[in-house]
Formats: structure tokens, C-alpha cells, sequence
């Protein structure tokens, strides 16, 4: 799979843009702020039909204009694939797949998968529980569609039991309101726990692996998903065990007005020989842990779908050592990769693989480069 073309317009910093990808790596260099990132997280929008730096699509238009549009030439398998997105200030924003309107953005399955990395992921490991949940969410959708169909619907129930603790205190009869979200929630829940724990476990072996390559068998890196709901394979057990526990846990519920107890507080923990990578890591093994799981990320998803995913690579050469350089180069050869450096310098690396080079100042192409198998320019 892969983005064979992209058009931008008014788009955050892009009046106007055209670029036509390499299946293989392409390379946008330029300073900072200039719109390399933006180009990436439009390739993202058109896969996942939302941003990975916004929840408010308004901020994606040009600050000059009152609309916006995407749109993304992809080939996903055997078959091409146009999708479409229009912004426009204070409405929805509107995904077109082959011309076809969809209700909303939960509708897109693109089919085409991307992974992201950038400097920014190292708030896998630094940041709070809510970091690692989005992760989480994010990248179980979408390998397992149901996955986000069920997340949609639990995270929905939660809001309406939570509504319905804070009116405990003044209606009699709301035991039996809360009996009726209780059942749909535990179903949900147990769901959503199941798949989480099974991909936490999937990726932590793979990445694990890689973690023993790029040090040289030095460090074993091991993923836990943590839940405050007892996990059993038998999925009865666990629902009654997790209906009881909201049933006990009821008072407190009413008194907090909120729900404690499901997936929407649990968290993933990381271990380097056997210690809290977030309390004892240094600087450079969380930033090789963050490598190591978005590399078995790509892995997995290869795994699992039959294709390799378009890996976006976001300022991240400048960050890494030489040696952990050339391991990403060589990891992401046989898919298309999209990066961005702010220095031809830090594209060294990248003398073996057929590539092309665009350079970006103000949100324009200025110069363009292609370099074949031979490594001569054309």
C-alpha cells in the first residue's frame, strides 16, 4: 500500500500543493515551521480521517480562509482508493471515499495504514495514562475495526452512567437506570479489555525483539497492560466479576459522580531488565524503547494485514545515534516512507535506498530531487 499522490489546499500554511509520491522514501527537507509536519498530518487525516495534533479541525484552515481541502490518491491492496476531506469554519468536515459522502469521519476505513513517529512520542513513555490509552485506541482501530466501533459505543454508555451518578442524589428509583447502562458498559468493557490486553502482549514480544537488536542483547524491554478489572479467559467470569465490582463500588460512584473502575483508567507499563523504564530510564533508552515499539508496530501491522503500512517519520533522524539511524533506514525498505529533517546532513544514511527529495520553504516546493537504484540523480 501506498500514497501515489496529495493536493492541499488551504491548508495550514499551503495555499496550493501538489506532490506526487515515490512508492519507496521521499524526503521533505526544510527549516522549522515551514510545513514539512503539516504535510504529514495530512497524509494522516486522509488514512484516519482526523489529525494526530488537533481535536479542532478549524485550526487546520488556512487563518486567511474560511474552508480547507485534502485529497489523496492511494493504492490499498489491489485497488485505488480517493479520499477527500473539506473543513470548513464551525461545521463538520466532510470524507469523500471514491466520490461517496460518509456520515462521519468513525465511517473511514481508508484501508490504508499509517505509523507515525516523531519526538512527540516520547509521551508513550513520560506521559500520563491517558497518552498510552490513545495510543492504544488509535492503533487497535486500526488493525480491528470493531475495536473502534465498540469504543465509540462504551465510551457513549460511560458518559450516559456518569450523567446518571450525578443525578443519584436527587431521584429514588436510579438503581434500575443504572442496572440497564451496568450490563451494557461490562460487555463493552470486557470486549475492549481483551483486545487491549492481547495487543499490549503481541507487541511487546515483537518489539522486545527489536529492543535486543538496536543493543546489542544488552536490555530486555517488556510491555504490561495494567487494568483495574480482573482479567479471565473465561468471559462470563470476568463480566460478573466486573458487574460486581461497579455493584460494590456504587456509593463511591454517587459520592465521585464519576465511574472508577473499567479501560477508560487503565494504562500500559514498560520494563528494561526488570526495572520502570518511566521512573528509572534514562533519556536515551526511552527514546530507544519509542523506536523499538514503532518499529514492531509496523511489524505487527504487516503481520496482521498482509501489507506493510506507510511509516511518517516526523524530525526523528536528528535524535537518534548513528547506529540506531542506520537500523530505521534499514528497517523501512520495503515500504513507503515519508520523512522530514530540517538538514540534508541527516539524509547520509540513506545513500542505499531509492528515494526522492523535496525541499519546502513557506509552504512551497522549491526544488526537487530523484535518485534511482544507482544512486544517480535523474
Amino acid at each position: 500500500m501506498h500514497v501515489k499522490n496529495i493536493k492541499l489546499i488551504n491548508y495550514r500554511n499551503y495555499d496550493d500543493l501538489y506532490v506526487e509520491l515515490n512508492k519507496k522514501t521521499n524526503i521533505f527537507i526544510g527549516k522549522n515551521a515551514q510545513g514539512k509536519t503539516n504535510l504529514l498530518e495530512a497524509i494522516y487525516m486522509c488514512a484516519r480521517g482526523r489529525s494526530f495534533r488537533t481535536n479542532r479541525d478549524r485550526e487546520i484552515i488556512n487563518l486567511d480562509k474560511n474552508q480547507a481541502y485534502v485529497g489523496a490518491n492511494m493504492n490499498v491492496g489491489s485497488f485505488d482508493k480517493l479520499i477527500e476531506i473539506k473543513m470548513e469554519r464551525n461545521k463538520t468536515k466532510r470524507i469523500k471515499v471514491n466520490k461517496r459522502e460518509l456520515k462521519n469521519y468513525r465511517e473511514l476505513y481508508s484501508g490504508l495504514n499509517v505509523v507515525i513517529f516523531s519526538p512527540e512520542d516520547l509521551k508513550l513513555v513520560k506521559g500520563g495514562p491517558s497518552e498510552r490509552r490513545d495510543f492504544l485506541n488509535s492503533e487497535i482501530s486500526q488493525i480491528r475495526p470493531v475495536y473502534n466501533h465498540n469504543l465509540s459505543r462504551y465510551r457513549k454508555v460511560l458518559f450516559q452512567r456518569n450523567n446518571a451518578l450525578k443525578s443519584a442524589k436527587f431521584k429514588k428509583n436510579i438503581s434500575s437506570i443504572l442496572d440497564v447502562f451496568d450490563l451494557q458498559l461490562v460487555k463493552l468493557a470486557c470486549e475492549m479489555i481483551i483486545e487491549r490486553k492481547k495487543y499490549v502482549e503481541e507487541l511487546s514480544a515483537i518489539s522486545n525483539e527489536i529492543h535486543k537488536t538496536t543493543t546489542r542483547n544488552s536490555e530486555d524491554l517488556i510491555l504490561k497492560y495494567i487494568s483495574n478489572i480482573d482479567i479471565y479467559e473465561d468471559r462470563e467470569k470476568m463480566e460478573r466479576a466486573y458487574l460486581k465490582k461497579l455493584k460494590n463500588n456504587l456509593e463511591k460512584d454517587i459520592e465521585a459522580t464519576t465511574t472508577e473502575f473499567g479501560p477508560h483508567r487503565d494504562d500500559i507499563e514498560m520494563y528494561i531488565n526488570g526495572k520502570d523504564l518511566k521512573v528509572y530510564g534514562s533519556q536515551g533508552q526511552q527514546r530507544t524503547v519509542v523506536l523499538s515499539i514503532k518499529l514492531s508496530e509496523v511489524d505487527l501491522i504487516n503481520r496482521q494485514v498482509g501489507n506493510y503500512p506507510v511509516l511518517l517519520l516526523d524530525d526523528v533522524f536528528s535524535e537518534l545515534d548513528e547506529e540506531r539511524r542506520k537500523y530505521l533506514v534499514k528497517s523501512f525498505k520495503d515500504m513507503q516512507t515519508i520523512i522530514t529533517v530540517t538538514d540534508a546532513v541527516e539524509i547520509n544514511d540513506l545513500s542505499d535506498i531509492e528515494h526522492d527529495i523535496f525541499y519546502i520553504e513557506d509552504g512551497q516546493l522549491k526544488m526537487e530531487e530523484r535518485y534511482d537504484l544507482t544512486h544517480r540523480r535523474k
